[in-house]
């Protein structure tokens, strides 16, 4: 590192430090104004335009009209500081938001992402990161379209590229609006857009480079966030302020909890039961609804419409009056009722897989590989291990991460942001399983058997922003809260603990500030990954390779604003959970673009027929699994081995890897400036760039 790179990391430190030290003050401040009595709103209010109005400054200050500044932040960003923002690019709203609600709903088997996800950084180090910024250059399907030659590789690398980041940033923006619905008091949809805004205030103005520095803020912010309420509980009922030391007494506890719960001789696991059988029917009646549409059709499915309409009637006639709140329910169970045969099938198949799901006894969150027999128990280890293998891959294979590789001043660099990239996404990934083991403690003990007359704010609160998220329904009429009439979206879990733990609600504004900080900083990557990809490899590669650099600076920012309002209108559709998008972005990723990158490097006969099979062929797998069994879609088609959707990668992986391989093998072999090429990025030791001219 040169002297005038010496100093300008000094200068960042210097300057980051001060921005951590007035954050810290700037929570003390809110923490003394809740105590003054000013209402909850206004510091929450305070927490999230505060926290974007600094975004937007750190964009106006570092905008750009220079490409390199623009497209990879003028490879000057050093490897700690990288690795800060690659850790705030990868701790999306699904890893800040989702994980520890994941954990807390599958216990074990929700370690798979912990573990796909690191595990994926050591690929990462040691298969793309340096070589690829040997490479240099802007983009991934820079890279395809030199190696392989022609613009048919860069083509369907930009394909696949868009793909999974579109998909990803679905994730970010539905976590923004989520955040912003429930601390502005806007609906859902109108938080998507307002949200929309923060996330292009800083990808807008200055590319990469503005995007590097407020991701840098973003991570300082977001680890704060997450990190002070799980001490806060771990003291609270541990006395123990190293939370992932101290969960282990709460994860005891817990299991005592759950054996009580499920014991239908003590009194609570009698109450648990009585639900569980209503549940049961409930199941029995969706499978009867099932049954029936497959003899009867569209009759039967008429016959039943009527009998709800009937219903309905005799309500509204009835005498003495029924309760209006059971005739809108009947009115609502006639209005959602499906329009067609195909939505019929899908929805009471949902129905039956959900009520199913809560008449089961309660899983033991510490037991791997959960199921009622031994078919299940290995089905579960299956999509575990499927799981862990395409989040790995896929980490090693999503645009967005490996763009940053490429604004690290050297090979070296690269290399060393990795290890900082680890240690920083590390913090977080040991707090979660603490987390999601503090939280279900909590509603095991202190929620479970309260009262539903004296429900805590928090449960209204939540179930006001969305009934998907929280909802809790008197199923058996005794007054009182059993588990299985609890309903807790994953992605509640992070966002809600302060409150769940009775903490101050300065905590509250705090951890929305982290999330949105999480989202943000992930969708601002992958929105320019797509627009960059478009206006780089797409307009200036393919389309107009002289036009001026004013001109592709235009048209990457006028694709980066079409994208990110197409984006957050499919967000207001709500396609799915946050995790389920994002793991599919992994399994897209891992299928379209691994093989073709990794066998680029490491073996010279790749070439560009195999490359565009494999890329096609994984890619086209993956998507139509996906398709076919994700319940959204309303196909419903029978799983290949139990495999779910999410992990559809594990099909599409060795799809493009025998695509490249076969496709390579039957074709020509390509010529010597490909293998100059794979000589050059081979030897990441070497300090020095590709000029494209060269090859």
């Amino acid at each position: 590192m040169d002297v005038s790179q010496t100093q300008f990391s000094a200068q960042l430190k210097r300057y980051y430090s001060f921005y951590t030290v007035g954050f810290i003050v700037f929570v003390v401040i809110l923490g003394i104004l809740e105590q003054l009595l000013v209402p909850n709103r206004i510091i929450g209010y305070l927490f999230l335009f505060a926290t974007i109005l600094l975004y937007a400054g750190i964009g106006f200050m570092t905008k750009t009209a220079d490409v390199a500044e623009y497209y990879v932040a003028g490879r000057r960003v050093p490897a700690l500081f990288n690795g800060m923002a690659v850790g705030a690019d990868w701790m999306s709203a699904a890893s800040f938001i989702g994980l520890a609600g994941t954990l807390y709903a599958s216990g074990y088997d929700g370690l798979a992402f912990i573990m796909g996800w690191t595990g994926g950084y050591c690929l990462v180090a040691l298969f793309l990161a340096p070589y690829l910024r040997k490479f240099g250059q802007f983009t991934i399907p820079d890279f395809l379209g030199e190696r392989y030659g022609g613009n048919l590789p860069r083509l369907v690398g930009l394909m696949a590229a868009i793909l999974c980041s579109f998909v990803y940033v679905i994730a970010q923006i539905y976590g923004v609006g989520l955040i912003t619905s429930r601390f502005t008091g806007l609906e859902f949809n109108i938080g998507v857009f307002v949200g929309l805004a923060g996330i292009l205030v800083c990808s807008f103005l200055g590319g990469m480079k503005a995007v590097t520095w407020t991701q840098v803020a973003q991570y300082i912010i977001l680890i704060i966030a997450y990190i002070i309420p799980v001490v806060w509980l771990s003291v609270k009922y541990t006395g123990n302020p190293v939370p992932q030391v101290a969960y282990g007494y709460a994860l005891q506890k817990v299991g005592e909890r759950e054996k009580i719960l499920n014991d239908k001789s003590t009194p609570e696991g009698a109450k648990e039961e009585s639900v569980r059988a209503i549940f049961r029917d409930r199941a029995h009646f969706a499978e009867e609804r099932l049954k029936g549409l497959d003899s009867g059709g569209a009759t039967f499915l008429t016959q039943e419409k009527g009998k709800l309409e009937a219903t309905l009637a005799e309500l509204r006639t009835a005498t003495p009056p029924t309760d209006p709140h059971v005739i809108d329910l009947a009115e609502r169970a006639v209005k959602d009722f499906p329009k067609d045969e195909a939505r019929a099938r899908a929805a009471w198949a949902v129905e039956k897989t959900g009520n199913l799901a809560k008449a089961s006894p309660i899983r033991a969150h510490a037991e791997p590989f959960a199921g009622k027999d031994d078919n299940a128990r290995e089905v579960s280890r299956r999509n575990f291990l499927a799981l862990v293998f395409c989040l790995m891959v896929g980490t090693a294979a999503l645009p967005h991460i490996l763009m940053r590789y490429y604004t690290t001043p050297s090979v070296r660099d690269a290399r060393q942001s990795v290890f900082w990239s680890m240690l920083f996404i590390l913090l977080l990934y040991l707090t979660a399983p603490a987390l999601a083991v503090l939280v279900k403690f909590e509603v095991y003990s202190h929620l479970v058997g309260s009262s539903f007359s004296h429900l805590p704010a928090w449960v209204s609160n939540w179930a006001q922003v969305d009934k998907a998220l929280m909802a809790i329904t008197d199923i058996n009429k005794d007054g009182i809260v059993q588990l299985a009439e609890i309903t807790i979206g994953t992605d509640l879990i992070v966002l809600a603990t302060p409150e769940i733990a009775g903490l101050p609600y300065v905590i509250t504004g705090l951890v929305a500030a982290g999330g949105l900080a999480a989202a943000l900083s992930t969708a601002d990557g992958l929105l320019l990954t797509i627009a960059n990809g478009l206006s780089h490899d797409l307009y200036y590669k393919m389309i107009d390779p002289s036009a001026p650099t004013s001109r592709r600076l235009i048209v990457s920012k006028t694709l980066l604003l079409g994208v990110a309002v197409l984006a957050a209108w499919v967000t207001s559709l709500r396609p799915g959970d946050i995790l389920f998008l994002v793991g599919a972005a992994f399994s897209m990723a891992a299928s379209g673009f691994f093989p073709a990158l990794v066998l680029g490097i490491f073996w010279k006969r790749a070439n560009k027929f195999g490359a565009v099979i494999g890329m096609l062929g994984g890619l086209g797998v993956c998507m139509a699994y996906m398709y076919l069994t994700y319940p959204f879609f309303g196909v419903n088609a029978p799983k290949w081995w139990g495999i779910e959707p999410i992990a559809a990668g594990i099909f599409g992986i060795p799809v493009g890897i025998i695509g490249v391989i076969l496709g390579s093998l039957v074709s020509p072999a390509p010529g010597s400036r490909s293998d100059d090429l794979v000589d050059f990025v081979r030897y990441p030791n070497s300090e020095g760039e590709m000029e494209p001219a060269a090859f």
